[in-house]
């Protein structure tokens, strides 16, 4: 089967968009070529690959392998792109990075900057995604590592700790759970709540915790970044979650009582997740040395 860079380029820009017609735009192409490539796409392969709807196109079985794959093979041309590349101008291009809400907020930053200081002409893009959806992208080979919870399942993964991440109840000082050290989720499942903004990792995996448990946590507000989480509890407005680092600094400004939660899923610790070491791209293995890969257990 003979399909070129292009071909696989307009079919996952079709799928993406959901439409020949979108993702002939969104690939630079008259509609009635992009037709004709995938008329001529379809044949090479024998199949099926997008099943043609009123309202746009889905991917067939076939065609569902073939974005996969696509994807795959792009991937690597980027990474070869960006190795050429550094032999040319003396950098890696872009380093993509996927990490989950607690790392990108409390663990990176300050390890990253030395480290990014030392090569002034390298990128890093940072994706942020709930660990679930970063394990499954590094499965599949459609992100080449990331910083996850190790309350996550990840087979076939490598997992490196490098930092704790437990994650606590925080209430108001005078609320009837004040008195507590500890806690369970299940316990407070009634309670009003105090969230982060919808799309936070963060708070997509407190939320599914809370269904797991049979509830929809009840937020009165949710709040862009962890301080105004933790102003909103002082003042009584409801209760929240957030790592126990993050709530041990900022109850030095204001007044809530902290909880450990004792949930598995609570009781976490950062790592490094990559598949095989050997297959990662050189720039990406110094970063991950730096952030405390331990190269001698593989």
């Amino acid at each position: 089967m003979r399909l070129d860079l292009a071909d696989l380029h307009l079919f996952l820009c079709i799928v993406d968009s959901g439409s020949i017609t979108a993702g002939a735009a969104r690939a630079n192409l008259a509609l009635a070529s992009a037709s004709e490539r995938m008329r001529n796409m379809e044949s090479v392969a024998g199949v099926a690959l997008l099943e043609r709807r009123s309202r746009g196109s889905v991917t067939t079985e076939a065609g569902e392998a073939l974005a996969h794959h696509a994807r795959l093979i792009l991937r690597q041309q980027d990474i070869l792109k960006g190795e050429l590349q550094d032999f040319a101008v003396g950098a890696r291009g872009t380093i993509h990075l996927y990490t989950n809400t607690a790392a990108l907020t409390e663990f990176l930053p300050s390890r990253l900057a030395p480290w990014l200081a030392d090569r002034p002409r390298l990128r890093i893009e940072l994706k942020e995604r709930t660990s679930a959806d970063i394990v499954r992208a590094i499965a599949s080979g459609l992100a080449e590592a990331g910083i996850v919870s190790d309350a996550i399942s990840a087979e076939g993964l490598q997992l490196h700790p490098v930092a704790k991440d437990h994650l606590v109840l925080i209430v108001p000082q005078k609320h009837p759970l004040a008195h507590r050290n500890k806690i369970q989720l299940a316990e407070v499942l009634d309670q009003p709540f105090v969230g982060l903004s919808q799309g936070s990792a963060l708070q997509d995996h407190i939320d599914d915790q809370a269904r797991v448990a049979g509830s929809l946590l009840d937020y009165r507000i949710r709040m862009r970044a962890y301080e105004g989480v933790c102003e909103m509890v002082t003042h009584g407005i409801g209760i929240g979650i957030l790592p126990q680092n993050i709530a041990r600094r900022y109850k030095r400004r204001y007044a809530y009582r902290t909880l450990l939660l004792t949930d598995d899923w609570a009781r976490r610790q950062l790592c490094l997740c990559f598949k095989n070491w050997k297959e990662l791209s050189a720039p990406m293995q110094s970063l991950l040395i730096h952030l405390g890969a331990d190269t001698g257990t593989f």
